[in-house]
């Protein structure tokens, strides 16, 4: 398998009340939560910004992960690459690009297993990768 490329995130959506969350103990994080619709379990887990992290076969690589200032309305935002690495089959680019916390619906993942959307972006602790499969 090829080394992956790390792309940089594309230009960050036209909120200019956007930026990263503020220093502080832990690691820059997205907070995700997935949905495995056979088993219709989901899992909340810390994705790190820059690293890779799994959710039954898909891999997620969070690229950035935006907040509003603290005197506009609340809204996390994340730039996503979702690679599906089904058993047996060529890995497939599912998605590539900003998610918003506030408004799932406007860029969604399409996968007939998986649901994943953004809860928000914080200084996280730990990442402690999914346990669903």
């Amino acid at each position: 398998m090829p080394p992956q490329q790390q792309q940089q995130p594309p230009p960050r959506p036209g909120n200019a009340n956007l930026r990263p969350v503020p220093d502080g103990p832990g690691v820059r994080s997205a907070e995700l939560q997935g949905l495995d619709k056979v088993t219709a379990r989901t899992q909340r887990f810390y994705a790190p910004v820059g690293k890779s992290t799994r959710f039954g076969t898909l891999e997620i690589t969070v690229g950035d992960c935006l907040v509003n200032v603290p005197d506009a309305p609340p809204e996390s935002v994340a730039y996503l690459t979702i690679v599906d690495h089904k058993p047996g089959q060529a890995e497939e680019k599912l998605f590539a690009g900003w998610m918003f916390a506030s408004t799932p619906s406007l860029s969604a993942l399409d996968h007939g297993v998986y649901d994943l959307r953004v809860l928000s972006c914080t200084m996280a602790q730990g990442s402690s990768p999914p346990s669903s499969r």
